[in-house]
């Protein structure tokens, strides 16, 4: 078929492009960059054509790099995956072979050279090129040859050239021994891999590729220490091996003390296994590392007592991977005989448990003395064990370091001597105990008292009290001289101990009561003097209760005077919780046997000195004595001295109560009337319904509709006056002024001390309050102008209802009784509104209504 024209135009352009590209390679023959362009016109022509015009270049250019890696790739192509029997792969070696005449320093060249061999399965000729390579490249660029060598090898299939080719591997790259121990490990070599682990547990310098730590490693050779024992090199101590492991990693103990026994057991040797166990269980130092060494224990002696049944009950002898029955002397052990003995091991290490553990917990801390005592109750039965348990005990707790009463372990160990009847051996015990050393004196103390107490229960009292004599331990001394010596003895002791100033107030008391028992009462009050002298508040304060009680039980009031002294000095320097109880018990020696003014003085006393929450009390007891031995008149000004004196409003509100409820009593209506309106100051009508509760009864029947309704006013001028003393500091919090205390508010609500003559009744005067006015109707007057002030607020508010008014301007007089300090803002209505003025009528009415059907 004829071609067409573009064809022809096109095979024209390509000759042309030819002759262009040899037109430069003539001239230029050593030129890289025009044999590079020549062969990329020529893409698309056969791999023959190519082929010549890369070996034109090549012998001209044999030293480049571009030229052969090229040349060579498009051969590698051409072989397309038929390495075994395309002869083109022939071809490629000898391309390669040519290349690596000029260019055997590039490892790009051998790296593929090597691949193409490998893929053509030539494995001499794979090691000799890899040995060739080695020897060609500098040793810079041996680490681009060492993993492809090593990988080769490995997956040959030869097993010593594989070898081979890692040790001298590691040789250049220490790190790669663990890749090494992994192939040995997996190939079955053991020993060769514990070797090589060995070095890599002493190389300090070997950081492993897969960031294993040393533990890691030294365990992982301790494992193929122990399961491969026969594996283990001669020249290799693997027990000390791996004894050194035990102080090296402490966390490991008890998993290499097994490994280390599980390596005599494989070894065959259970007799050297048996006491790698028995080391390990009688020195580790954790419950953990017990728990694991005692187990493996048990499971070892249970296997090899099951292995010996299993061959009893097959009826064979002695196998060499059982353990041979000992010979005793000239007698051989039966197999029979052996196997009880194994069993009765197994039993005894049960037993013996408890016990191993308790020698745990005591390594871990030998001062410890709670688990002496759990351990010597585990070997109570034991008289010898018991005793050297104790014994052991003693000598290693120190004092300065032990947790515990160290005093406890040598009464224990002298107890555990008199439970058996052996007194004299308790005594050398408690003599010894007498002569250690203890933190501190009071341990000493408990000896001795222990060892007291054993002599007494024995029924050896002279012996009792030769030890309390030589102890000084003076509350059991100056007990056992109370008991068993005479009274001068006794009396002499407790001279002796109050001269010292060792003495306790329970001391003091029982030296007291033993004298009065024994009819010294002088001398009994004269030990109190002794006491009080050396004691104070508050340990003092059982000496001087039962000092006084006993003097009042005693002389009563035939020395009187004496007792008031007594008293007074008691008083002088008592705490106000303690003088409470001395004041009442004055009052009381005066009530009695001294003046029953002397007594209102005491109990007036008591009300002036008592705290805050005990005052109220304090008053009412006073007014209710002065009311008992005076009468109701002579109760009066100790009233009104306890709302002037008392702290807290609830505290006024119930003595006004109180006191209004003595005027009513005598008749004094219009004065219950001023207390109760001198007291509705105090009283919050949201949260003190009592007070005007009361004060409505009272006005239903005393009052009238006039009095009645001015209580009604009152309540609610004081609520508003509240409400608006609340509101008003709010407000000031909100602008940063001053806020008044309670005590300001109540000086400014009575209009300036009027509020300390409303329980009088007392009147105004003309230049107070225009005209003679009473406290209750300046109460009235205020609460009025507080409610035309509060209804006037929205009619001034109506221009602009978001501002706040702070006019500090004050029409009123202060004497008034006004809220000047607490107005200053005037309260809006929508605090009180139409339903405050509705609440209110409808509670006049109400109560109105009440009163006229009462009435």
């Amino acid at each position: 078929m004829p071609a067409t024209p573009a064809q022809r135009l096109e095979a024209l352009l390509a000759g042309v492009d030819h002759c262009a590209h040899e037109a430069e390679v003539t001239r230029n023959p050593f030129s890289v960059k025009a044999w590079l362009a020549y062969l990329e016109a020529k893409n698309d022509s056969a791999h023959g054509e190519r082929r010549l015009i890369f070996e034109r270049a090549l012998r001209l250019v044999p030293r480049s790099y571009k030229l052969w890696y090229a040349y060579l790739g498009e051969l590698e192509v051409a072989v397309r995956d038929r390495w075994t029997t395309s002869g083109r792969a022939k071809t490629l070696v000898g391309a390669y072979e040519r290349a690596l005449l000029s260019c055997n320093k590039f490892p790009r060249i051998w790296l593929d050279y090597l691949a193409c061999l490998r893929k053509m399965g030539l494995g001499s000729e794979v090691r000799r090129a890899f040995d060739r390579c080695l020897m060609a490249l500098p040793i810079t660029q041996h680490h681009h040859v060492w993993p492809e060598f090593v990988e080769w090898a490995s997956e040959f299939g030869v097993v010593e050239a594989a070898v081979i080719a890692h040790r001298r591997w590691v040789m250049y790259e220490p790190n790669g021994r663990e890749a090494f121990v992994d192939y040995l490990a997996a190939q079955g070599r053991h020993g060769d891999a514990i070797v090589e682990l060995v070095k890599i547990c002493e190389d300090d310098d070997f950081a492993s590729p897969s960031g294993k730590s040393r533990h890691q490693l030294w365990m992982r050779l301790c494992d193929l220490c122990a399961a491969h024992p026969e594996a283990a090199p001669r020249s290799l101590d693997v027990d000390a091996l791996i004894r050194s492991g035990l102080a090296r990693f402490t966390d490991e103990v008890g998993k290499l003390w097994c490994k280390l026994a599980d390596y005599y057991i494989r070894l065959g040797d259970f007799e050297d296994a048996r006491d790698v166990y028995e080391e390990a269980v009688t020195t580790v130092v954790t419950v953990r590392d017990f728990s694991l060494a005692f187990d493996a224990y048990a499971q070892f002696e249970e296997s090899v007592i099951a292995a010996k049944m299993k061959l009893l009950e097959d009826g064979g002898g002695d196998s060499e991977e059982e353990e041979a029955p000992p010979d005793i002397g000239t007698f051989r052990v039966t197999d029979e005989l052996d196997l009880e003995l194994r069993l009765a091991r197994l039993e005894r290490l049960m037993t013996r448990r408890p016990l191993l553990l308790s020698s745990v917990v005591l390594r871990q801390n030998p001062h410890n003395v709670k688990e002496w005592h759990a351990r010597a109750a585990l070997v109570a039965d034991d008289p010898a064990e018991a005793v050297a348990c104790y014994g052991d005990a003693v000598k290693t707790v120190d004092p300065a370091r032990a947790t515990g009463k160290v005093e406890s372990l040598w009464i224990a160990f002298a107890r555990y001597y008199e439970d058996r009847g052996d007194l004299a051996n308790a005594r050398v015990v408690f003599d010894k105990a007498c002569a250690a050393d203890f933190r501190g004196a009071d341990d000493l103390a408990a000896v001795y008292c222990a060892w007291a107490e054993m002599e007494l229960r024995g029924g050896h009292h002279d012996a009792a009290l030769d030890v309390a004599r030589r102890a000084c331990v003076w509350a059991l001394y100056l007990d056992l001289e109370e008991s068993l010596g005479t009274l001068e003895e006794a009396r002499a002791a407790y001279d002796r101990c109050l001269e010292l100033k060792v003495a306790t107030p329970a001391i003091v008391l029982n030296y007291a009561r033993m004298l009065d028992d024994a009819g010294y009462h002088e001398a009994s009050f004269g030990a109190y003097e002794r006491g009080v002298a050396l004691f104070r508040w508050p340990h003092v304060r059982e000496l001087w209760s039962a000092y006084l009680g006993a003097f009042v039980a005693r002389f009563g009031g035939s020395k009187l005077e004496r007792a008031r002294d007594l008293y007074e000095q008691a008083l002088r320097k008592a705490p106000p919780a303690d003088a409470a109880k001395l004041y009442v018990d004055y009052a009381k020696l005066e009530e009695t046997h001294g003046l029953a003014r002397r007594a209102a003085a005491v109990y007036e006393r008591a009300a002036q000195a008592a705290p805050d929450e005990a005052q109220f009390d304090a008053y009412a007891l006073y007014a209710a004595k002065v009311e008992r031995a005076f009468g109701a008149a002579k109760a009066r000004p100790v009233y009104e001295a306890a709302v002037a004196a008392l702290r807290r409003d609830g505290d006024v509100t119930r003595m006004c109560l109180k006191f209004a409820a003595l005027e009513r009593a005598l008749g004094e209506v219009d004065r219950a009337r001023g207390v109760l309106a001198h007291g509705a100051q105090f009283a919050d009508p949201n949260l003190d319904d009592h007070y005007w509760a009361t004060w409505r009864d009272f006005e239903v029947h005393h009052g009238n509709e006039d009095t009645f309704r001015d209580m009604l006013r009152v309540k609610r001028s004081v609520e508003t006056a509240r409400s608006g003393a609340v509101y008003a500091a709010d407000n000031l919090l909100k602008t940063d002024m001053p806020v008044m205390t309670d005590a300001e508010a109540r000086a400014k609500l009575d209009g300036g001390g009027a509020g300390d003559d409303a329980g009088r009744g007392v009147k105004r005067g003309a230049d107070e309050g225009g005209a003679a006015e009473t406290e209750m109707e300046a109460l009235e007057r205020q609460a009025a102008r507080i409610v035309d002030a509060a209804a006037a607020a929205p009619q001034a508010k109506a221009a602009d209802p978001n501002e706040i008014d702070l006019d500090d301007d004050d029409d009123d007089d202060e004497g008034e009784g006004t809220l000047v300090g607490l107005a200053v803002k005037p309260i809006p209505a929508a605090v009180f509104g139409s339903a405050a003025d509705q609440r209110g009528e409808e509670a006049d009415v109400g109560a109105l209504a009440r009163f006229r059907a009462k009435a």
